[in-house]
């Protein structure tokens, strides 16, 4: 390790294939991780071309630079195929990953943080930080191989076993682990990480100010979602490999007379297959993605919200979005295991309710019993606006600033 320094900013080489432009949930969260840092440190960030619906394309250079806000952005010239093509999308990790690791053993850095894009990401910083003899921190977003596997994307078999392996040598690796939840710091421990190298830091959201006046709602958005149905369900954001949407399609049609409907807002890589389940099911809809500044609109419009992981994927997927929920006041159905946070805490501190993800009956019964009790539901969104300051994203963030050293000494790392 390098000898002490004191009274100087720390230079933090942070890793992640997205950054905005691309609009990925962990090319945003990186930006916020880089604001946050950036305050008492002197950060770069190693990402590759835009290419997760980004708001701009990039001419390809082997390197590009570029310096905004004291921030140093250096963008690999990876390929920049677009999220959908999946195979494509590997060609788009590889490329990172060939152009990254050399790059980064060349950054000056006193420390390394990585996040989990590509998803051998973890990995990848493990051994620059090895290669380099820094201090390593490792954010995982989504857990691999686990999430590869249990969204059977990966095959169980000599892959996805080696992958295992050399994702424990990183977690070993970490000076912290950082995760986002207590469910995900479960899965961490079972994986044979020592209980005090594991840090919970949560996504959170922004708290509004209670003096202040609400956002205006558009009544258009809130139309769109609701319709005609008296009680709306509402899953706004990804439709990816991780939730349990047999399950809810199957709940939906016992539903149908009900008056209960399920509304999907956003796209993702199940959208067609949930369409293709969902066909014929008069209460079930789908939407695009309002734009952001909707977004106070899409949370006000359902009289609750759905949360949902499939079995055997508990910890391995944070949905972050129930901060934003809990921020709205409003009530959570979590259609997820017991152990997910969603279900556990939010049935500690009563602002959600759970429901077993390979019992569409279950689910059903929860939702009409829920439809039919009014003060019930009052009682959830309460209990969500109280929760909701203990995750204030700006309280959240600080711990990074805490956890990676600024301006103290480095010894002992």
């Amino acid at each position: 390790m390098e000898a002490p320094v004191y009274n100087r900013a720390v230079r933090i080489l942070l890793l992640n294939l997205y950054y905005p432009p691309d609009t990925s949930a962990t090319a945003k969260m990186a930006e916020t991780v880089v604001s946050a840092l950036s305050g008492k440190n002197q950060v770069t960030i190693l990402c590759g071309r835009p290419s997760y619906d980004p708001t701009e394309r990039h001419s390809w250079r082997i390197y590009h630079t570029e310096e905004t806000g004291g921030v140093r952005i250096v963008r690999a010239g990876s390929t920049d195929f677009p999220r959908f093509q999946m195979k494509r999308r590997v060609l788009n990790y590889l490329t990172y990953t060939a152009l990254a690791i050399p790059r980064a053993l060349f950054t000056p850095c006193d420390a390394i943080l990585a996040m989990t894009d590509p998803p051998f990401q973890g990995i990848t910083g493990a051994l620059v930080a090895m290669l380099k003899g820094k201090p390593y921190f490792y954010n995982i977003r989504d857990m691999y191989p686990d999430m590869a596997v249990g969204g059977s994307l990966v095959a169980p078999g000599l892959l996805a076993r080696i992958w295992e392996k050399l994702h424990r040598w990183a977690l070993r690796r970490a000076t912290r682990v950082i995760v986002l939840g207590e469910d995900m710091r479960n899965r961490i421990l079972g994986k044979g990480v020592a209980a005090e190298n594991i840090e919970i830091i949560r996504d959170g959201a922004e708290i509004p100010d209670a003096a202040a006046p609400a956002p205006p709602l558009d009544p258009q958005v809130i139309q769109a979602i609701r319709g005609d149905f008296r009680f709306v369900l509402l899953h706004a954001g990804n439709l990816g490999f991780y939730g349990a949407w047999t399950t809810l399609i199957a709940a939906a049609r016992q539903l149908a007379q009900a008056g209960v409907a399920f509304v999907f807002v956003g796209e993702g890589a199940q959208r067609a297959d949930i369409e293709t389940l969902a066909a014929g099911v008069p209460n079930v809809r789908f939407l695009p993605f309002f734009p952001p500044s909707k977004i106070p609109s899409v949370l006000a419009a359902a009289d609750a919200h759905l949360i949902t992981i499939k079995r055997g994927l508990e910890g391995v997927v944070v949905p972050s979005k129930m901060y934003g929920i809990l921020a709205a006041g409003k009530p959570i159905v979590a259609v997820a295991p017991r152990e997910t946070d969603a279900v556990s805490l939010g049935e500690k501190l009563g602002f959600s309710v759970g429901a077993d993800p390979d019992r569409p009956d279950e689910v059903a019964t929860v939702l009409r019993q829920l439809a039919s009790d009014r003060p019930r539901l009052e009682r959830m969104a309460q209990a969500a606006r109280a929760a909701a300051p203990a995750y204030d994203r700006a309280n959240e963030l600080r711990k990074f600033a805490e956890l990676v050293p600024s301006g103290r000494s480095t010894a002992g790392w």
